[in-house]
């Protein structure tokens, strides 16, 4: 699998609300640099796998809509918009936020990340 179809594949899993899927697409030594709403916030597995675990709770349902990837070797750009389905409300979509995330691919996992959101 090239680079850019492990980012897809990931996005496409539906990973960020499933701590399983999660666990198996991240590199053991992964660091995810993300300058978010809040400011900047370094995480490594244990903290990205305790945000996938946090989402799971907070939302049914997840989707991912990319609207840009760029593959340069083993690094991989991604553009995309976040929505979610409340527990509340699980008919209404709502658009969580904006992402880019540049993704450094080492052996067949995302290793390293650099992350900027912005909410809707």
């Amino acid at each position: 699998m090239t680079p850019k179809e492990i980012v897809q594949n990931f996005y496409k899993s539906d990973a960020l609300l499933d701590s399983n899927i999660m666990e198996l697409s991240l590199h053991p030594e992964v660091i995810l640099d993300w300058n978010s709403s809040k400011g900047f916030l370094q995480m490594n597995k244990a903290e990205i796998l305790a945000l996938s675990a946090e989402l799971q709770i907070a939302y049914t349902r997840s989707k991912i809509r990319i609207s840009h990837i760029l593959e340069e070797e083993n690094l991989v750009s991604v553009r995309y918009s976040h929505y979610v389905k409340t527990f509340e409300n699980p008919r209404e979509e709502m658009l969580l936020a904006h992402f880019m995330v540049i993704w450094e691919i080492k052996d067949d996992k995302l290793y390293r990340g650099f992350q900027m959101s912005q909410l809707s």
